[in-house]
């Protein structure tokens, strides 16, 4: 894979997302990133991109969060799209 090179804006976004728990990773962030792309470019995963997911959330281990808080924070997400949709 290619590097990626990014502003330290983007880099210190990153992090902060990365910090919040939000992502286990940079790596996790940016796939989330370019997976949202893909879909709505209205572009299908194949089953191999979908086994590769599942593989990637099962090796980045347990949340410290709880499942109260991650609903939470993605019904807050969620409510932000909307808002931003118009």
């Amino acid at each position: 894979m290619a590097d990626i090179t990014v502003s330290d804006t983007v880099k210190d976004l990153i992090e902060d997302r990365v910090r919040a728990g939000e992502y286990a990773s940079a790596g996790d962030y940016v796939r989330d990133l370019v997976l949202r792309e893909r879909s709505r470019q209205g572009d299908e995963l194949s089953l191999e991109e979908l086994k590769e997911i599942v593989a990637a959330g099962r090796a980045s281990g347990v949340s410290p969060h709880s499942v109260h808080d991650i609903f939470e924070r993605a019904k807050k997400r969620f409510d932000a799209s909307q808002k931003a949709r118009g």
